[in-house]
């Protein structure tokens, strides 16, 4: 008798789990992008034209991926849940950006039919709305749960293909996560960094 109960638990478990990764890919199919323009191939990294874009911006003053991720989200996700003076809700886009440098920077990128004048107001008084002009950046993928280790572990794979094409980058690197947290499944993660005068050889 205790066995079954067990198995019928895990059976349910099983479904809510499924259940909410269905619902978690639904949703991300009709979320609006960061859009961006693959222009070169270089072994496991790609160069990308992304355009002109606004976004909404927190500067935080940690340099720990997981208290800076966790701050942030909070903050930018208080004001597009309607912590705004107009109690709006805006709709969320991917990916959800955060500068690696020692104070982070974690931006949402704004829908395309707002702009500066017809944003409400935020609440929290650190949101800050940031127009970022359009850029050439070098991208590497990895798949799973974002950590320090890994973050740090892409970034130098970037960087070292970099250096062996004799590409010149800054020092602007940013993590882009593509899944919400209760995503499992095919988790989506980029390292990315600004280009300097890339030329497409």
């Amino acid at each position: 008798m205790k066995m079954k109960i067990i198995l019928i638990i895990a059976v349910i478990l099983a479904v809510i789990f499924i259940i909410s990764q269905v619902y978690a890919l639904k949703s991300q199919s009709g979320i609006e992008q960061y859009s961006f323009k693959v222009i070169k191939t270089y072994s496991d990294i790609e160069i990308r034209n992304y355009e002109a874009s606004l976004f909404t911006s927190v500067k935080l003053t940690t340099n720990d991926y997981k208290k800076g991720s966790r701050e942030g989200f909070s903050i930018l996700g208080g004001y597009i849940f309607g912590g705004n003076e107009d109690n709006e809700q805006i709709s969320m886009t991917s990916p959800v950006a955060m500068s690696l440098e020692d104070s982070m920077e974690v931006l949402f990128m704004v829908p395309k039919k707002f702009n500066k004048k017809s944003l409400p107001k935020p609440n929290a008084s650190k949101i800050e709305f940031k127009e970022i002009p359009a850029k050439t950046v070098a991208a590497i993928a990895f798949g799973g749960w974002s950590d320090a280790l890994k973050i740090e572990k892409y970034k130098e794979k970037l960087k070292v293909t970099l250096r062996n094409e004799g590409i010149i980058y800054t020092n602007r690197f940013y993590l882009l996560g593509y899944n919400p947290p209760f995503e499992v499944i095919n988790r989506k993660n980029e390292i990315i960094v600004e280009l300097e005068n890339y030329n497409n050889k």
